[in-house]
């Protein structure tokens, strides 16, 4: 008798045919590969962003700080979220709502629509990228293939930040802005339709968690209040009751977060994990180095291509050389961080950024690109040197259960560094640009980029002399880099 037609098998069987490891992780692969691609994809695309809808330098700021806050306030939430309701229902909706949120940026037809589009766009991410490591765990149960899964994800989500730049300029050059983020859309169709055929529903085992959904609204908010209130400085003076309003708030509103942590009953941020200087002082250092890298990006996007008047294009590629030689710092300080420990490489990672950036601060506006191209690879280089020892530094400085959860808060913390730096830096860069706008627009904008620059040297000094002061001396043997840190990657959510 011969076998069966695929057609003739049960329903549950010929799904089961689509349940293999292998699809589960080609899944989760690419729905992480568009979160993080959409990160480097907007910097090449943002000045025609600016041009086109007409947005202030300031304002331009926000349609990168709106994705961005909006996915570190509700990551670790996210993560709980998939735990509680279903990796597998929240992976769709996640991947749903970023399709849509991306539809509805690519159609914006002002700043505060786009703007808008992207806050919603970061929620999307932070539902969808906690869930695709939480599927990938509960797939994988042998620790050799999880072992391999996991590299595989991580590669695929440094290769999203690699790609990105490239993809950015494409797109925006030959067909416009608007398709970095439609390119979203068929992806993301692709990936649910793929989804509902492979992925098993699962939850978190043991106890079930409540949801702190105090603690995500107030630090969103409380974070949004700050950035808003340092960015708006152009216009109004710092001691003025409009932007001491809004500092205010966002004090205030940070304030209740921690009030809601100590009390609520399974908080996002237990604050007993700040118990430990090495998680302390591991945070203290991705504040300086999220807000390096967001700034960096942005203006030197803006400098190539207002000053020197690059192509998308063009600017894309030459971003390549620096998330090439981030992707070599992370590698070399994986093999060198159990010989030189981990206060070593944080000591030295910042400094060779801050190398970099004092090069970059030496700009003017007839500069050639050597003189961007190599400065810009040494900065990234460094902060390469640092992904690995800075969770290893964040992990082995709690308990083993709380492994997870220091990860995802350390991760956390880049976005918001992120965020924060970018609006103040964008401040700096933009009161030194009104400084020097007698000597022509083109030595502004370089003016105050250089500027920028130059703080940003000091921000990561003070990032060094917290790891040689503030992390402790640890013993020879680290244990191996913590997986899933991978270069440009979006932070992990694991919960505990």
């Amino acid at each position: 008798m011969s076998a069966p037609r695929q057609l003739d098998l049960p329903a549950d069987a010929r799904a089961a045919r689509f349940r293999t490891p292998g699809l589960v992780l080609a899944v989760v692969c690419v729905a992480q590969f568009m979160v993080v691609l959409d990160i480097s994809i907007v910097n090449v695309a943002l000045p025609d962003m600016q041009r086109e809808l007409h947005m202030s330098q300031n304002a331009l700021g926000w349609v990168l700080n709106a994705y961005t806050l909006t996915f570190a306030g509700f990551l670790l939430l996210g993560g709980r979220a998939a735990d509680l309701w279903g990796r597998r229902r929240l992976f769709l909706i996640g991947v749903a709502l970023f399709s849509l949120t991306s539809l509805l940026g690519g159609l914006a037809q002002t700043g505060g629509e786009l703007i808008g589009a992207r806050g919603l766009q970061g929620l999307g991410g932070a539902v969808l990228s906690p869930a695709t490591l939480t599927i990938l765990t509960t797939t994988f149960t042998d620790p050799k293939a999880r072992t391999r899964a996991l590299g595989l994800w991580s590669a695929v989500a440094g290769a999203g930040g690699a790609t990105g730049v490239i993809a950015g300029g494409v797109l925006t050059d030959l067909l416009s802005w608007r398709w970095i983020l439609f390119i979203n859309v068929p992806i993301g169709l692709a990936v649910l339709a793929a989804a509902r055929l492979t992925i098993v529903e699962s939850r978190g085992e043991g106890e079930r968690p409540t949801l702190d959904w105090g603690g995500a609204l107030t630090i969103t908010a409380g974070l949004v209040a700050l950035v808003y209130g340092i960015v708006e400085t152009d216009t109004h003076a710092w001691t003025s009751g409009f932007t001491l309003g809004f500092l205010a708030v966002g004090v205030v509103l940070l304030a209740a977060f921690l009030a809601i942590e100590s009390r609520h009953p399974h908080p996002l941020v237990p604050l007993r994990l700040f118990g430990s200087r090495a998680l302390t002082g591991a945070n203290l250092i991705m504040v300086g180095i999220g807000s390096v890298m967001f700034t960096l990006l942005f203006l030197l996007s803006q400098y190539l291509q207002d000053v020197h008047g690059y192509s998308p294009l063009r600017t894309g590629f030459a971003f390549l050389p620096m998330p090439i030689a981030l992707i070599i710092g992370t590698q070399l300080s994986s093999r060198l961080v159990a010989r030189l420990g981990v206060r070593t490489l944080l000591t030295i990672g910042p400094l060779v950024s801050a190398t970099g950036l004092l090069l970059l601060s030496r700009l003017d506006a007839t500069s050639g690109y050597l003189h961007l191209g190599l400065p810009g690879a040494l900065t990234t280089f460094g902060v390469g040197i640092c992904f690995v020892p800075i969770t290893l530094a964040a992990t082995n400085g709690v308990d083993r259960r709380d492994a997870g959860l220091a990860s995802g808060v350390i991760n956390t913390t880049r976005q918001i560094g992120g965020s924060l730096g970018l609006a103040a830096l964008l401040t700096v860069a933009t009161d030194r640009a009104h400084a020097l706008a007698s000597s022509g627009a083109a030595v502004a904008q370089t003016g105050g980029y250089t500027r920028a620059f130059v703080v940003s040297v000091f921000v990561l000094v003070a990032a060094a002399v917290v790891a040689a002061l503030v992390l402790p001396r640890p013993p020879r043997a680290e244990a191996e880099p913590v997986l899933g840190t991978a270069p440009m990657a979006e932070p992990l959510a694991v919960t505990d």
